[in-house]
């Protein structure tokens, strides 16, 4: 049979067939959706244009497709270049009746439409198209301008009208406005093609691609309307197929039935026919218009057989082949460039399969071969575990790859148990030992563990981890994303895993296995930064017990991009009601793990909400030296609220911003805006979130603003380093503290006459320049001092 007959009964399947529920996709191939969407970036239509969305808000769309309807109204509105002399967008809802939602000329700007749209509330009724057609015949455009300004009507329906809409779209398309039909759900296509303008190839878009979607409308409208397209990029059709799902009534067989008979009391047997439903997948080819733009990796910019993948419009990064990849084309071989004694422990369980282990063996080995030359500065071991842990070869016991390499094909697979926690303490204990050639030079290179893992824990690694980052060893971990959350409980820090997503997905790692070996001496982001942070969470009724939950599941995830130790990163909690509770202060706890915990012990209150006794509670409570914050370190707060009680935190806040506290606010639901910017100080420190199912999506942005603020300069005196009403007077680079009545570097001690305890610290004026460490040790001494005075009075 020819192509030509095979389609010609596909559109004859089409046109004859009973259509219960109709389904139509349109499918090309994946270096056209690659190229459609990096043009859709670059589209702005400028030109004086109105344009009138119609969204179907009936039954037969419900409110999910509603809501995709929205997404796509949303998308479109990427692609014009509103202004009030140019591009005008308005709203129409219909159901049983048409609906205004917002006028042409209420909002001016790409933003105040996208948020208008994300208000929209789904209506409900029957699908009358035509009566909302007549709608537009008579009302007009509401909100437009004159008829010189060309005007465009996107209706987004499933096409299930319940009268006719032929003679409406047609008086419409006799107006001279441009149609555009839209499907969304399950449409019927027939109804579509009536609603739109000719060519209807060009105006009937699917609205469940919606960047496709958006880039049809846009190319259709630069013919005509619209400036010309970005030089390079290009108006062109190109095949796409068309799908149609359809339920057709088909022929099972015959079957064995029984029929009356001309004889009394007698039945005749014979054949009948039976009958069922079947779905059918009809196609045919069609042609669709869009602009596509070039390509980053049209100029095939990656060397030495490198895949070119790319990154938006003008980037991307190429995946080399072996032993190639120090630089961003493969050009030369990869190199560590960093000195380490690296450690691989390698997962040998039964959970992680032979399969596995032998993976990760061609895993190290290649990595190996990437990055290790004749005169590699690093010295390498390698260890597996089970049941029992051994190290087969020992750090630095092989100088050259070859015999490195010779040595991991000899090791076998154990099976057993995986005893991950036992074997992380051993390695932290036996991994790293070496005798040096002379006996008084000890090995001062930083010590990195690779573990690779797919098979979770069968003991506690809690210890373990805690025991590695007290010997200062750098965990790294490798696993699966199955193993995500475990890497998490087992680092302790997203910043220090590595999770691959299919097992050729892993050894496109080894680039970024280098960088992060490569940064134990270099912490990326915020992680080397000093910072006092404390977290504010709404505990009351108006949130609710469910909502408090993810907010503190919130506070928990945003702690693991941080370093949790005395001398780099220190958390404090406060959850609120009417009065305000500290579950932890900053110098509480001391590590990722410890950290976690205790946020899961925290109690949901459920009374009234005031914000502003939580943050003065956190002035006179949590950022003060006598609760661990640190003199000459920034201090940021996270308010953590739906809105509720923001009455009385204008002036807290306020204090704390004068004292060089930072205080960032994030809301979640609607609240006055000028109220959240009272608090906030300024919009960079306000964010403000739809729902709490959203606010997970916020979180790099939130981690990022904290960590700027993290490497902003320091004003030593802010906030007061000085106790019991002692004068901060700031030096060069430092600050001393002027006392009455109390004597020490922070006026700490109390002068007492005659034969007076003294603090065992530095005279009163001073000049004071603190490291973390040294804050760390004036704190003890004067823990300890105070309580010696307490029990001499």
């Amino acid at each position: 049979m020819s192509l030509l007959s095979f389609e010609s009964i596909c559109i004859f399947l089409l046109s004859q067939v009973l259509v219960i529920l109709g389904l139509q996709e349109i499918h090309v191939d994946p270096e056209m959706i690659r190229k459609i969407s990096a043009a859709g970036q670059l589209m702005q239509c400028s030109a004086s244009l109105d344009v009138l969305f119609l969204l179907d808000g009936s039954y037969s769309i419900g409110k999910g497709s509603f809501e995709r309807s929205k997404h796509f109204a949303s998308k479109l509105c990427d692609a014009l270049d509103m202004h009030p002399d140019r591009v005008r967008v308005g709203m129409i809802q219909f159901s049983s009746t048409p609906h205004l939602e917002f006028p042409l000329d209420s909002y001016l700007t790409k933003q105040e439409v996208k948020e208008r749209i994300k208000r929209t509330v789904f209506r409900g009724g029957s699908t009358e198209t035509g009566r909302a057609l007549k709608y537009v015949l008579h009302k007009g455009f509401a909100g437009g301008r004159n008829s010189s300004v060309p005007q465009v009507l996107i209706i987004i329906s499933d096409g299930k009208s319940q009268g006719s809409t032929a003679v409406p779209a047609m008086q419409v398309k006799k107006r001279h406005i441009t149609v555009f039909a839209v499907g969304i759900k399950f449409p019927r296509w027939e109804e579509l093609h009536v609603l739109a303008s000719e060519p209807t190839e060009q105006h009937v878009l699917f609205a469940g691609d919606a960047d496709d979607a958006a880039n049809g409308l846009y190319s259709t409208l630069t013919s005509s309307v619209c400036s010309t397209t970005t030089p390079g990029c290009k108006v062109e059709s190109h095949p796409c197929e068309r799908r149609t799902l359809e339920t057709v009534k088909e022929l099972a067989g015959n079957y064995v039935c029984w029929k009356g008979s001309k004889l009394p009391n007698a039945v005749q047997a014979s054949l009948c026919p039976f009958i069922r439903w079947k779905r059918v997948l009809v196609k045919h080819p069609s042609r669709c218009f869009r602009t596509v733009c070039p390509d980053p990796c049209d100029s095939q910019p990656c060397q030495n057989g490198g895949t070119c993948v790319p990154e938006g419009l003008d980037r991307y990064h190429c995946l080399c082949l072996l032993g190639y990849g120090g630089d961003v084309h493969c050009a030369t071989k990869l190199s560590l460039r960093c000195s380490v004694d690296l450690l691989f422990l390698m997962d040998s369980s039964a959970g992680v399969t032979l399969e596995g282990f032998l993976r990760y063996k061609a895993f190290v080995r290649r990595f190996l071969q990437a990055v290790m030359g004749q005169d590699s500065p690093m010295n390498v071991g390698v260890a597996q575990y089970a049941d029992d842990v051994r190290i087969p070869i020992e750090l630095g016991q092989h100088k050259d790859v070859f015999s490195l390499v010779k040595s991991i094909d000899a090791l076998n697979f154990s099976g057993g148990r995986a005893l991950t926690g036992r074997a992380l303490q051993y390695i932290a204990q036996h991994g790293f030992r070496s005798t040096p050639v002379f006996a008084d030079v000890q090995d001062d290179l930083p010590h990195v563990v690779v573990l690779l893992t797919d098979s979770k824990s069968q003991d506690s690694v809690a210890e373990a981890t805690k025991y590695l980052k007290d010997q200062n060893i750098f965990l790294i971990g490798v696993g699966s994303s199955f193993m995500r959350a475990e890497l998490t409980k087992v680092t302790g820090n997203p910043q220090q895993m590595i999770v691959y997503s299919d097992p050729q997905d892993l050894f496109n790692r080894i680039p970024e296995l280098q960088r992060r070996i490569c940064s134990v001496d270099n912490p990326e982001g915020c992680q080397a930064q000093s910072l006092d942070l404390a977290f504010a969470v709404d505990a009351s009724s108006g949130v609710g017990l469910e909502n408090f939950l993810q907010l503190m599941g919130f506070v928990r995830s945003s702690c693991l991009h941080f370093i949790i130790n005395r001398d780099v990163t220190q958390i404090a909690l406060v959850i609120y009601g009417s009065k305000a509770h500290t579950v932890f202060a900053l110098d509480t706890h001391t590590s990722n793990s410890a950290v976690l915990q205790a946020i899961d012990q925290a109690p949901f209150l459920g009374d009234s909400a005031s914000a502003g006794s939580a943050l003065l509670h956190i002035y006179g409570d949590i950022m003060t030296m006598q609760k661990g914050a640190r003199p000459g370190v920034n201090k940021v707060v996270v308010l953590l609220t739906n809105g509720g009680g923001m009455g009385d935190a204008a002036a807290p806040a306020q204090q704390l911003r004068h004292n060089g506290i930072l205080v960032f606010v994030v809301v979640i639901g609607g609240t006055r805006r000028d109220t959240l910017l009272r608090v906030a100080g300024s919009p960079n420190y306000l964010v403000h979130i739809s729902s709490y199912e959203d606010l997970q999506y916020y979180q790099d942005l939130i981690i990022k603003r904290i960590c700027e603020e993290a490497k902003s300069p320091v004003n030593l005196c802010k906030p007061n380093p000085c106790m019991n009403q002692g004068v901060c007077i700031l030096g060069p680079g430092s600050y001393r503290c002027e006392c009455h009545g109390w004597e020490g570097a922070h006026c700490e001690s109390r002068v007492l006459r005659g034969d007076s305890l003294r603090s065992p610290v530095l005279p009163p004026h001073s000049h004071v320049q603190w490291s973390p460490r040294g804050l760390q040790h004036f704190s003890r001494v004067l823990r300890h001092t105070r309580r010696h005075v307490d029990q001499r009075h």
